[in-house]
C-alpha cells in the first residue's frame, strides 16, 4: 500500500462553520454515541441471555447490533474528540484506516441485512422446515460470510484509494475520511479509483437488494394467499421491523455510493450523518419496540437482576 504523496495529514472540516453550535454538537453526538452503545450492547446481552431469543433471527440481530457499535465507533469517537478543536486533522494513515472499516463494516451490513430477509423469507414461507434449514451451523456460516464478503468487497478499492497521489490540498470537507472527498483531493485522475468503488459498492448494494426484493416478493404471495386476517397480520409482523431498517438502509445507501462524487457539502454530511450516526442509534429501537418477543426477554431480564 505504499503511495507518492506529499500530503501526511488531512485537515476535516467537520462542524466549522458553525462555530456557535458547537457545545450544543458536541454534547449532541457525546449523547448519541453512549446511547447507541448502551442499547446495543443491552440489546446483545438480551438476546445472548433471553433463551427465548436463541433463534436464527436473533442470532442475526446480534451481529447487526455488533456491526452498529462497530460502525458508529469508527467515526463518533474523532467527532467528539475533535469539536473543542481548532485545528481538526487526521494522519494519512488514520485516515485510510478510518474509510477501511466504516467501508468495511458498511458492506458487511448491507450483506448481513440481505441473508435477514432472505431468514424473514424461510420463516414466513417455509415454518415447517424453517428450522430444520436454519440450523446453528448455516447460521454461523451466513454471518460469516456477510464478514467475508464484506472485507473482500472493500480491500481493493481502498488499497487504490490509499495509492493515490494527494499533493497539497489536504482539506477534507466532511466530518470523516469517505471515498468521494478523498478521490476529489488527489492530484491524478482517479478516473479507475472512482469507478472501482462504483462497481464494488453497486455490485454489494444491487445484489443486496436483489435477494432482497425477491425473499418480500415471496413473503408477499405467502401472505396474500393466508385466508386468516390474524394469520396475515402475525407474518407481516414478523418482518415489520426488517423491512422499515432495510428501505431506510438502502435509500441512503443508494445516493451516497453508487455514484460517490454526486453529493457535495451539506447535503453530503446530512446523508452521511444519517446512516453512520442515526441509523446505529435507531435499529435497535425498531427492533426491540416493534417485537415482542424482544418486549418479554427484555422484562424476565430486568427481574431477573432485580431479584
Amino acid at each position: 500500500m505504499a503511495n507518492q504523496t506529499n500530503v501526511k495529514e488531512f485537515i476535516i472540516l467537520a462542524f466549522s462553520n458553525i462555530q456557535e453550535y458547537q457545545k450544543f454538537l458536541y454534547a449532541l453526538f457525546l449523547i448519541i454515541y453512549i446511547t447507541t452503545l448502551t442499547v446495543n450492547i443491552f440489546l446483545i446481552t438480551i438476546i445472548r441471555f433471553g433463551q427465548q431469543l436463541h433463534k436464527p433471527m436473533y442470532f442475526f440481530l446480534g451481529n447487526l447490533s455488533f456491526l452498529e457499535l462497530g460502525y458508529i465507533s469508527v467515526t463518533v469517537p474523532k467527532i467528539i474528540v475533535d469539536i473543542p478543536r481548532q485545528r481538526k486533522s487526521i494522519s494519512f494513515s488514520g485516515c485510510m484506516a478510518q474509510l477501511f472499516f466504516f467501508t468495511f463494516l458498511g458492506a458487511t451490513e448491507t450483506i448481513l441485512l440481505a441473508i435477514m430477509s432472505f431468514d424473514r423469507f424461510l420463516a414466513v414461507c417455509y415454518p415447517l422446515r424453517y428450522t430444520s434449514i436454519m440450523s446453528h451451523r448455516v447460521c454461523f456460516i451466513l454471518a460469516a460470510m456477510s464478514w467475508v464478503l464484506g472485507f473482500l468487497t472493500t480491500s481493493f478499492p481502498i488499497i487504490r484509494i490509499s495509492q493515490l497521489p494527494f499533493c497539497s490540498d489536504n482539506v477534507i470537507n466532511h466530518f470523516f475520511c469517505e471515498s468521494a472527498p478523498l478521490l476529489k483531493l488527489s492530484c491524478s485522475d482517479p478516473y479507475f479509483e472512482e469507478l472501482t468503488v462504483i462497481i464494488c459498492a453497486s455490485s454489494v448494494i444491487l445484489c443486496s437488494l436483489l435477494l432482497t426484493l425477491m425473499s418480500y416478493g415471496y413473503i408477499l404471495q405467502t401472505i396474500l394467499r393466508i385466508s386468516s386476517a390474524t394469520g396475515k397480520q402475525k407474518a407481516a409482523s414478523t418482518c415489520a421491523s426488517h423491512l422499515i431498517v432495510v428501505t431506510t438502509f438502502y435509500s441512503t445507501a443508494f445516493v451516497m455510493y453508487l455514484k460517490p462524487t454526486a453529493s457535495e457539502g451539506s447535503l453530503n454530511k446530512v446523508m452521511a450523518l444519517f446512516y453512520a450516526v442515526f441509523t446505529p442509534l435507531i435499529n435497535p429501537f425498531i427492533y426491540s419496540l416493534r417485537n415482542k418477543e424482544v418486549k418479554e426477554a427484555l422484562v424476565l431480564f430486568l427481574k431477573k437482576q432485580v431479584l
